[in-house]
Order: C-alpha cells, then sequence, then structure tokens
C-alpha cells in the first residue's frame, strides 16, 4: 500500500466519494510543479516516520491526518503557508472525521510553522520530529536537500534568499531541543546541528564575498 494512496488516506477519513475527493484534491496540491522539496516525496517520508513513531503518539491518527495537511499549501512567496494549511485541513476534513480530531489536526498544523512542541506533547513531538527528520541526513542527503529549498526560492536574489535561510536555520539551532523523542534525539541531534552549522557556515561565507564586479560597457 502507497504511504501516500488512496487506502492509506481511507484509513483515516473513510471511504466515500467526498474522501475520494478530498484525497485527490491534497495529493493534487502536494504534486505543484513549484515545489521542489515539499512535494509528494516529502509527505511519503514524513507519513512514513510518523508511522514509524506512532507509539509514543496520543492520537496516532491525527498525526498522521497532520502529516497529509502540514503543507498543503505551499507558496514560497508568502509567509502564512501553516495557517492557511491548517484552515485548509479544517475545511477538508469536515464530515469526515471527528470534529475533536479536526481540531487537533489543525492544532498540529499549525505547531510546523515553529517546531517547538511543549514538553507534554507528544503528538506535537511525532509531528515535528518527522518534519524535521531531513535535517540529520548524511551529508549528501542534506545538500540535495538544501539545493531544492534554494530552487523552491527562486525568486529570491542570492542575498535575500542567504538572509532568509540563515535566520530559519538560528531558530532551529535555538531551539530547546531540535527532537523531542528519546528514541531518536540522542542520534539525530548531533547529526541535524552537525548539517546546519556547515549550511550556516557556507550561507554566512557567501554573504561575506564581496559582489561581482560590473562588466565594462
Amino acid at each position: 500500500m502507497s504511504l501516500v494512496g488512496f487506502e492509506a488516506w481511507a484509513e483515516l477519513a473513510g471511504d466515500s466519494p467526498t474522501s475520494r475527493t478530498e484525497w485527490a484534491a491534497v495529493v493534487a496540491a502536494w504534486s505543484e510543479p513549484h515545489r521542489r522539496y515539499h512535494d509528494l516525496a516529502h509527505l511519503a517520508a514524513v507519513l512514513g516516520l510518523v508511522g514509524e513513531l506512532s507509539a509514543a503518539a496520543a492520537d496516532p491518527a491525527a498525526v498522521r491526518l497532520a502529516a497529509w495537511y502540514h503543507d498543503v499549501v505551499y507558496d514560497p512567496r508568502r509567509g502564512d503557508n501553516e495557517q492557511v494549511s491548517a484552515e485548509r485541513a479544517r475545511a477538508g476534513l469536515r464530515g469526515l472525521v471527528p470534529e475533536e480530531r479536526v481540531a487537533e489536526v489543525v492544532r498540529l498544523v499549525l505547531l510546523t510553522a515553529r517546531h517547538d512542541p511543549a514538553p507534554d506533547d507528544p503528538n506535537g513531538a511525532v509531528l515535528c520530529d518527522a518534519d524535521l527528520a531531513v535535517l540529520a541526513g548524511p551529508p549528501a542527503a542534506y545538500a540535495g536537500y538544501a539545493s531544492a529549498i534554494r530552487a523552491e526560492y527562486g525568486h529570491l536574489s542570492d542575498a535575500e534568499f542567504t538572509a532568509g535561510r540563515t535566520a530559519v536555520l538560528e531558530h532551529l539551532l535555538a531551539l530547546p531541543a531540535l527532537y523531542r523523542l528519546p528514541a531518536v534525539a540522542a542520534e539525530w541531534t548531533p547529526l541535524a546541528r552537525a548539517n546546519i552549522a556547515a549550511e550556516l557556515s557556507l550561507l554566512r561565507t557567501r554573504a561575506a564575498e564581496p559582489p561581482p564586479a560590473a562588466a565594462p560597457s
């Protein structure tokens, strides 16, 4: 069974015409051509990790649904993607799952704006750890991820992207913990911190370089 196929979705939202229509719309959103990292492959990766970590969650179904929606709206030109994604989840799941679960999905999607779940939030810990797992990948895989992020922000100049990306990475390093689940934190944290530090060093080096001289007219 595919992690992003209808059968996996139906386990959470049922098999009905409305559910099939919503699944197709969600998959179409994740398949938009401007996505280079936040695409169906990322969705599948997060869903797979949520499944592996789900024993730590209080409501595994809510966490899985939040994974489906956490970047369902992704426009690099706007700064409220998580808010709009949360509202998309609220509208799309209405009538498909209980209202209390819809509310939890909305809360979890909003949490991915800063990836800073409270210590007593196991659902948030599972989702955020799964979403940030890419940071702890092998250096070559991390470089591919960073390159894909740059491609998504192709509308920004190098200076604009460097400033924004540096702020994001510094925020991550300043979190009380990058990963909250003991099952992964000890292994993933040093790998992620090393990858982030290497990218920050590269970004800062680029920012310090003088602009290229203008060609003679």
